[in-house]
């Protein structure tokens, strides 16, 4: 079933990037449709959120999308090189986004091996959210696209990890964000070979 727009208006961004792990990502690119299971989320929460691109109500061309109401993309390009896949999230004003790190491969592996360049069976496929974007081919031409839509979306198909299963941990390269890099508001998956490193859960 995929997911409608009321599940991205919920305001609790470490809540959303918990419960979305075990939710499908879809793409289709030119009628070429590739999937992948939620396995690691970051939240990120706003605008008193230092590790934010909104942090201090900042808002740029870049970050304008994240001011959006929920359940669009938000996609940045990192270092000049990975396009980073954000879900924006709670009403329009309210800068939140969950970021999505990594992916196990379920629909189009042969597809996403292409793209990559390596078997499926690899870890790294999909594992870091450069990685996990590549895989699906997804780009900054994704950037605002609505996530009810035909182009990206996520579905529940009913895959679900119990607290055990979960590890709550410290976001990743956000040292620039003090006391908040301390946050355990990255989550993910215990034991799967996909999560990204370091991987000490």
């Amino acid at each position: 079933m995929k997911l409608q727009l009321s599940y991205y208006l919920n305001r609790d961004a470490t809540f959303l990037a918990r419960d979305l792990l075990g939710k499908l990502l879809y793409t289709n690119a030119n009628g070429v449709v590739t999937a992948g299971v939620i396995v690691e989320t970051e939240a990120y929460s706003g605008i008193w959120d230092k590790a934010s691109h909104a942090y201090g109500s900042r808002r740029t061309t870049r970050t304008e999308t994240l001011y959006a109401q929920g359940g669009i993309s938000y996609v940045y390009l990192c270092y000049g090189i990975h396009h980073l896949f954000n879900i924006v999230s709670s009403i329009e004003g309210e800068p939140h986004a969950i970021l999505i790190r990594a992916i196990e491969p379920m629909l189009g592996q042969g597809i996403m091996e292409h793209r990559r360049n390596m078997p499926a069976t690899e870890a790294r496929i999909s594992s870091g959210p450069g990685c996990a974007s590549r895989a699906l081919g997804i780009d900054l031409s994704y950037n605002g696209k609505d996530l009810t839509g035909e182009e990206i979306w996520l579905e529940d198909h009913g895959i679900h990890y119990a607290d055990s299963e979960v590890a709550a941990v410290p976001r990743v390269g956000v040292a620039y964000a003090k006391e908040d890099a301390l946050l355990p508001w990255r989550f993910l998956v215990k034991g799967n070979k996909f999560v990204s490193k370091p991987n000490k859960a």
